[in-house]
């Protein structure tokens, strides 16, 4: 009887450990800063931002040109209406592309600031 009660002792904890679900291994500090971190860092904000304002820049002046050029087109074949409509369009897109490109740019490059900020203070 005393070995049986023994027995029971010895196997029983092993037999209950050996059910339970094994323990996850400890979080380093490496771990938790790359799980912390979900978006791109300041200075790819920043250089993103700036990108998107050179491309807006870059769109504009194209749609500009392709304006003017169209329109130069019109003005030869004797359309000056639609030479100066298509001046104007392509002043229009201009605009917005540079427009659209700058806020953009600005929106990164400020979030990407106030990123580098955060972390310094």
């Amino acid at each position: 009887m005393g070995k049986l009660i023994l027995s029971l002792f010895l196997i029983g904890p092993a037999a209950w450990a050996s059910t339970q679900e094994p323990a996850p291994p400890p979080v380093s500090a490496d771990t938790q800063k790359t799980e912390q971190r979900k978006g791109p860092g300041a200075a790819k904000d920043i250089g993103s931002g700036a990108g998107n304002i050179g491309t807006g820049a870059a769109k504009g002046v194209g749609n500009a040109a392709k304006g003017v050029g169209q329109g130069a087109a019109d003005l030869v074949t004797l359309h000056p209406i639609n030479a100066a409509t298509s001046v104007g369009k392509g002043a229009a897109s201009a605009g917005k592309d540079v427009t659209v490109g700058t806020v953009k740019g600005t929106g990164k490059i400020a979030r990407g600031v106030g990123k580098a900020f955060k972390k310094i203070f």
